[in-house]
């Protein structure tokens, strides 16, 4: 005589549905991130800038903490001095640097062009990178949750 299996305690296996909506609910996520997200990872605003070749006129050593150097550099046909938050550069050395808009009279601080204070180009892609990782874990975390807890072997 045959036994009947009992039912209860059997899960019912996902769907292709179940996991057809979690991995769109992760897409929507990532999509909507990187669309709408251009603030949400910093945004580097084009600031009221302008990039102009400088000459060096007095270098800094690396070795001194806030090391400033001085630079010379024409604006409108205007020769101006201003003060690179930098080091290692040579007395004559070219360099590019960014000068505000309407800095005014006098010695103007200004940055090397190739940098921008406080972010980084991989903000956004590391960013969007790690919003899909948490999205792959949480739908898994999601997986294992609705598959519940599985039956162990018996070998006796």
């Amino acid at each position: 005589m045959r036994r009947r299996s009992s039912q209860r305690g059997r899960q019912t296996p996902l769907g292709w549905n179940v996991l057809a909506v979690a991995a769109f609910a992760g897409v929507v996520v990532v999509f909507s991130a990187w669309w709408f997200g251009p603030d949400l990872f910093g945004r580097h605003e084009p600031g009221n800038e302008r990039v102009v070749p400088a000459t060096v006129t007095m270098g800094a050593s690396c070795s001194e903490p806030d090391a400033e150097e001085t630079v010379r550099f024409e604006l409108d046909g205007e020769t101006r001095n201003g003060t690179l938050g930098a080091c290692g550069h040579d007395r004559e050395d070219q360099v590019e640097i960014a000068v505000p808009v309407g800095a005014g009279s006098g010695l103007i601080d200004v940055r090397i062009a190739a940098t921008t204070r406080g972010s980084s180009d991989l903000r956004r892609p590391v960013g969007l990178g790690l919003l899909a990782l948490s999205c792959a874990g949480g739908g898994m975390y999601a997986f294992l949750v609705a598959r519940g807890p599985r039956q162990r072997a018996v070998l006796i």
